[in-house]
């Protein structure tokens, strides 16, 4: 048998890694701005969260329901003081992908809808919601046979008013800030106001901060600089710093009936301890302040670079878009300078680096970065 080949990879072997940095099996190092789709919260291979993880395979023929129960629990009462969502309650799985599948079947049981509201350009997982790139304000499309997601201009506050006021939309999804649509951001006063929009019709609104999430805008939530709160909020990625992981953060406007919701591995003690070790380091190494102080340096210095057409971002969450294709800067990047990042189209760098990124590195980035433009 042969892998289903839909990846693909750079012919870079990459073996260790350690912080901000790996190393490929020629011993040769790299600045890693990317982590894996934002994956790499606290930084690779950080000591606590080795130690945490070790401990619980030590005893992995040992545990039990109850020990589980446990960790998730623990996991639950940290993660809401640190997010600011103490009263919600929260659910644990697997993916991004399951993450909102999960958020949407909550949306529909609770008002008995099925139509379901996105934006273009976003991204919610590849079982659900795909991306849209046009501006088109009525395009209809299937997710299953009982589902269906109408498309919208972000920040368009006419045509989400519209829509919503149609009464029937179960749901309304949205991205802190879009990632894989390019670093666009919802304006204060769109968000405002689609907040008061699904109060009114008693449409769930939905906050995936998969990818924007856990400290990386230098907010523990990017919809947290928009002044709102959601109903419900996804998160991903960075919650396990790399183990698979994910979490549905629950308002306490949903009562949970038993067999509502389902999950085979989701909250596993491994998970749980990765996770608990996450919090642990942001908390002690105040990696949610310095992703905003390191971020707010990098986009004012990367303003100054003449060749980029516009930056955006918050906090270590960065989009840098130029008039022609990146494919060429991201090569010479990573081959002649070591420097790994990511990319949204075919016109958009995305820096998305561990939030432990340090001042002394930043400036590493610049000055390579320089060497190649």
């Amino acid at each position: 048998m042969k892998l289903f080949d839909v990846y693909p990879l750079f012919d870079i072997n990459i073996v260790k890694g350690k912080g901000c940095h790996v190393w490929d099996e020629n011993g040769t190092e790299y600045l890693d701005l990317y982590g894996g789709h934002a994956v790499i919260s606290i930084g690779h291979s950080h000591p606590h969260y080795v130690e945490m993880i070790s401990k619980q395979v030590a005893t992995l023929g040992f545990y039990s329901n109850s020990v589980i129960n446990k960790l998730q629990q623990q996991v639950a009462e940290r993660l809401g003081k640190i997010c600011g969502y103490d009263d919600y309650s929260l659910f644990l799985i697997n993916s991004g992908a399951e993450a909102n599948e999960n958020a949407l079947k909550l949306s529909s049981f609770y008002n008995g809808r099925t139509r379901i509201v996105s934006f273009g350009k976003s991204f919610h997982g590849r079982t659900s919601l795909a991306v849209e790139t046009t501006d088109n304000p009525k395009i209809i499309a299937p997710i299953n046979n009982n589902r269906h997601v109408t498309y919208l201009p972000l920040n368009d506050i006419s045509a989400m008013q519209a829509e919503l006021e149609k009464g029937d939309v179960c749901a309304v999804i949205i991205e802190g800030i879009q990632g894989v649509g390019g670093i666009q951001f919802p304006t204060d006063e769109f968000m405002q106001s689609l907040r008061k929009v699904c109060t009114k019709h008693n449409t769930i609104l939905i906050l995936d901060e998969i990818q924007s999430g856990y400290g990386r805008s230098g907010k523990f939530f990017a919809h947290q600089y928009n002044g709102i709160k959601a109903d419900i909020i996804t998160v991903a990625k960075g919650i396990g710093n790399g183990f698979p992981m994910a979490g549905v953060i629950i308002s306490p406007i949903f009562n949970p009936v038993y067999g509502q919701l389902g999950t085979t591995f989701g909250g596993n003690h491994l998970a749980c301890s990765a996770a608990l070790a996450v919090l642990d380091v942001l908390e002690d190494e105040k990696l949610v302040e310095n992703a905003a102080n390191i971020g707010d340096y990098l986009l004012t210095e990367l303003k100054k670079f003449p060749q980029i057409k516009e930056v955006r971002g918050r906090g270590l969450m960065i989009g840098l878009e130029f008039e022609q294709p990146v494919k060429e800067i991201r090569s010479r990047l990573l081959k002649e300078q070591h420097v790994f990042t990511g990319v949204s189209g075919t016109n958009v760098i995305r820096l998305l680096p561990p939030l432990c990124l340090s001042m002394e590195e930043a400036n590493i980035f610049l000055e390579r970065f320089k060497q190649v433009l």
